[in-house]
C-alpha cells in the first residue's frame, strides 16, 4: 500500500518565509542604511521573491515597520508589561536603562531612526504605527502609572498622558536629535526629576524604597 502523503503546510511556509523576510530588513538596513535598502534587495537576503514581498507590504517602510514590530512583542504577541514591584523609581530606571541600551545599540537603533524618518513622510505608514505600536506602548505605560497612582504614589489629578511625556520623551529626544551621551546616569536623573514633580503631593520626599542619589547626566544635552 503506498503511504499517502500530506499535503504542504502553507501557514507554516509562509510564517518562515515572513520572518526571514524581517529578519532580512533588519540585517541590511544596518549593514547598507536606509536610503539603499530595497525590496529587490530584502527578497534576495531572505531568499523569498519580490512579488511576495509586495504581496503582503506596500514598501520597504512597511516592512522595516513589521520588522522593528516583531522586536516589541511579548510572549502573548503584544508589548510586555513593564515591571511593577511596588517601587515606582527603581522599576522606571530599570525600563529606561533597559531603553537606552537598545536605543544605543546600532542593530536597533539605525533601523528605528530610518523608520521615524519614513513615518514623517509617509501618512498611511504614520497611521499604521500610530495604531500598532505608538498607542499599545503607551497604554502599557500608562498602565504602569496608574498603578502608582492607585497606590498613592503619582497625585491622583495626574494627567498619565502627560506624565508618559515628561519620564519617556527625554530619553528618545537626546536620542533622536543626537544632542549629548545616553547614559544610564542620565536616565536615573531623568526618572527622578520627573518623579519629584509628578508625585502625590503628600508623599515624603524620598519615600519610594530603592531611592539613590545620583550624579549629573553625562554630556551637555
Amino acid at each position: 500500500m503506498t503511504p499517502s502523503r500530506r499535503a504542504p503546510d502553507n501557514t507554516r511556509r509562509n510564517e518562515a518565509t515572513r520572518k526571514a523576510i524581517l529578519n532580512a530588513a533588519l540585517e541590511l538596513v544596518g549593514e547598507v542604511g536606509y536610503a539603499k535598502l530595497s525590496v529587490e534587495g530584502i527578497a534576495s537576503r531572505a531568499g523569498a521573491g519580490k512579488q511576495t514581498i509586495y504581496r503582503w507590504w506596500p514598501s520597504k517602510g512597511a516592512v522595516l515597520f513589521d520588522a522593528l514590530l516583531s522586536l516589541s512583542e511579548g510572549p502573548e504577541g503584544g508589548p510586555g508589561e513593564l515591571p511593577d514591584t511596588g517601587d515606582l523609581e527603581s522599576d522606571l530606571r530599570a525600563v529606561l536603562r533597559a531603553t537606552a541600551d537598545e536605543l544605543n545599540d546600532p542593530r536597533y537603533s539605525e533601523p528605528m531612526r530610518a523608520l521615524t524618518v519614513e513615518v514623517l513622510v509617509d501618512p498611511e505608514l504614520a497611521a499604521d504605527y500610530q495604531q500598532r505600536l505608538e498607542e499599545p506602548i503607551r497604554e502599557v505605560k500608562r498602565r504602569r502609572l496608574r498603578s502608582a497612582q492607585e497606590a498613592g504614589q503619582l497625585s491622583s489629578e495626574l494627567d498619565l498622558d502627560v506624565a508618559v511625556e515628561m519620564i519617556w520623551g527625554p530619553v528618545r529626544n537626546r536620542w533622536l536629535h543626537r544632542d549629548g551621551p545616553l547614559t544610564g546616569e542620565y536616565v536615573d536623573v531623568v526618572v527622578r526629576t520627573a518623579l519629584d514633580g509628578l508625585r502625590a503631593p503628600d508623599t515624603p520626599e524620598g519615600a519610594t524604597e530603592g531611592r539613590e542619589d545620583v550624579g549629573a547626566p553625562g554630556g551637555t544635552g
